[in-house]
């Protein structure tokens, strides 16, 4: 119970409005790069630890995870794992502690996941791609570049490292320096990696104008609400950040998880941008109730696809029916179906560069 109350809190975290925190502005001086460490291998796993700038939310090292495949196609997955917003919820005194604050725990552990890390499946995508696993300790959906100071409602002070960018651009500096041609990149991520998923295949982008990239966020599509902006701000979403013309267009103070989509959709239109939901995610549901929304998460997503259908034509969503949280990392991946059309060979379609339907359950009548 605690567990599942955890996890409500942890997302939700990134659409609260933000509280009794105030922050430094640019992250303070880094400290001295950790020690250097020999890579352990985690059975076909090596998990390696930059050092540098990289941290995570309470000062412990960052450490990311590779396997080694084809040069030419290359998986990119940001990980999910909560969030932090508040003075209350950064403290690790907080129980249950709303977010993921370590890489050395199983939930940011490649090794111990199935769906798209699971080689032994026939229909697995992604068998034989090289795989870069960017864990996630930061609370700030991958995109936080300040380090803030919050304040508990007992008076007392918290720093939290919200890294997000030092951490994905040390396990991009990996794959640059070791991958430097390859053919496709598919780049993901779960939850609060689904956040930011688009941000980082631009990114990936500008490094490789060669290669076909495509981009598909699993399980972030039903989120409406007006704190939004607020926390983008205070994580620095938009500090130390590429010099777009498209992203400093957005307005920062109306900012949503969709511009996201737009900025890259504007900048790369012929990348396929995705996503993925269930469509009664119960975990998503948590987050609008603790933000004291009375709508389904079914309707609010519905209108974020349609919102991005008007705006980017050529974006394919993945609707399913049920209230599961997220499908790569699980045997969800091939389980979910629509219309006959597995999501497994909807992934694969992504992938592989072919064209894909955009689905929904509701389309078929098939969501209850």
């Amino acid at each position: 119970m605690n567990s599942r109350i955890g996890t409500l809190l942890a997302a939700s975290a990134l659409f609260a409005l933000v509280s009794g925190c105030k922050g430094t502005g640019a992250a303070p001086e880094a400290p001295a790069p950790l020690a250097a460490m020999p890579a352990p291998v985690m059975a076909d796993w090596t998990m390696i630890e930059p050092g540098g700038e990289t941290l995570c939310a309470t000062g412990t090292p960052f450490r990311f995870h590779v396997r080694e495949g084809d040069p030419a196609r290359v998986l990119f997955f940001l990980n999910g794992g909560g969030a932090c917003w508040s003075g209350d919820l950064c403290d690790l005194a907080t129980e249950p502690t709303p977010y993921t604050p370590f890489t050395e725990m199983d939930a940011n552990n490649p090794a111990r996941m199935k769906g798209v890390f699971d080689l032994s499946h026939a229909e697995n995508p992604f068998a034989g791609w090289t795989q870069v696993f960017v864990p996630y300790c930061t609370g700030d959906s991958h995109l936080g570049a300040r380090d803030v100071t919050y304040t508990t409602t007992a008076g007392t002070e918290t720093v939290i490292h919200h890294r997000g960018k030092a951490n994905v651009q040390a396990a991009l500096d990996w794959l640059y320096a070791n991958r430097p041609e390859p053919q496709r990149v598919f780049v993901s991520g779960g939850s609060a990696g689904a956040i930011a998923s688009p941000y980082y295949a631009g990114v990936v982008a500008d490094h490789y104008p060669q290669a076909d990239i495509a981009q598909l966020a699993d399980g972030s599509g039903g989120y409406r609400a007006p704190g939004i902006a607020g926390v983008l701000e205070a994580w620095g979403a938009f500090d130390d950040a590429p010099d777009w013309p498209e992203l400093s267009a957005v307005d920062r103070a109306t900012a949503t998880t969709e511009d996201f989509f737009r900025v890259i959709a504007a900048r790369y239109p012929e990348m396929q941008l995705a996503r993925f939901d269930n469509v009664d995610d119960e975990v998503q549901q948590g987050f609008l109730t603790l933000l004291g929304s009375g709508e389904p998460v079914r309707a609010l997503l519905a209108a974020n696809n349609a919102d991005l259908a008007r705006d980017i034509p050529s974006i394919r969503t993945f609707s399913a029916k049920g209230n599961a949280h997220t499908a790569l990392r699980f045997e969800a991946l091939y389980s979910a179906e629509i219309g006959g059309v597995k999501l497994a060979d909807w992934v694969a379609g992504l992938a592989e560069g072919r064209a894909v339907p955009t689905l929904s359950c509701e389309t078929d009548a098939s969501c209850d």
